[in-house]
């Protein structure tokens, strides 16, 4: 579990990838305080699990699932955001983040104001539907609040600070960003797709309560 806090940019020293998975070392330093082979470490977004760690390094391994629905912007040299596994005396500063990337997105427009940068991302329906004005998604490992909601896009805003302090100060338009959506929506989804399911098998719907009165 994770909150969308970042805690600092890492840098992505090499991958080494197989036919259907890789294995990436990344260049850290404050992630690595009290971590241990077997913990979690969100690496823009993407929950990894530590196989070895070192001085000033750790490695983990990247499975085909996350290839596929990741941006697969895993270069050397990169810089990627990175998050530790939330403690549970911990401050919970973001959102509920599991590290379960459920696609890409793609910045269309980057603009600036005052107070704020804004990132305008189109992305497919798949997406979208989960996407809520005023509700949390998670950008590359980033817990960020939607600003505006469109049919194929969507606009969230980071003031300064944040920018700077993760990856977004290196973004551009037409970069892909990985996005999570909120767990809470497709838990919801998925109770009353189900509810509605054994409703039907019962043969309980809305014309036979209707017609006993209901």
């Amino acid at each position: 579990m994770f909150t969308g806090i970042v805690e600092e940019i890492g840098v992505i020293e090499r991958i080494d990838k197989g036919k259907f998975s890789a294995v990436v070392r990344v260049r850290a330093k404050r992630v690595l305080e009290g971590t241990k082979v077997g913990d979690s470490i969100a690496v823009n977004g993407i929950c990894l699990t530590v196989t070895d760690i070192g001085s000033g390094w750790f490695t983990a391994d990247i499975m085909h699932e996350t290839l596929d629905r990741s941006d697969g912007g895993f270069v050397s040299g990169s810089e990627v955001n990175l998050e530790r596994a939330m403690a549970a005396d911990g401050r919970f500063g973001g959102h509920i983040v599991a590290g379960h990337v459920d696609g890409i997105g793609r910045i269309v427009k980057i603009r600036r104001d005052d107070t704020a940068v804004w990132y305008n991302i189109q992305t497919n329906k798949g997406i979208m539907k989960y996407i809520v004005e005023k509700g949390s998604v998670t950008i590359d490992g980033i817990s960020l609040t939607v600003a505006k909601v469109g049919e194929s896009d969507f606009s969230v805003s980071a003031i300064p600070h944040t920018a700077e302090v993760t990856v977004l100060k290196n973004k551009r338009e037409g970069d892909k960003v990985n996005i999570e959506t909120d767990i809470i929506g497709k838990y919801v989804e998925k109770l009353l797709t189900n509810r509605n399911e054994e409703n039907c098998k019962s043969g309980i719907t809305k014309e036979f309560l209707q017609m006993y009165g209901f």
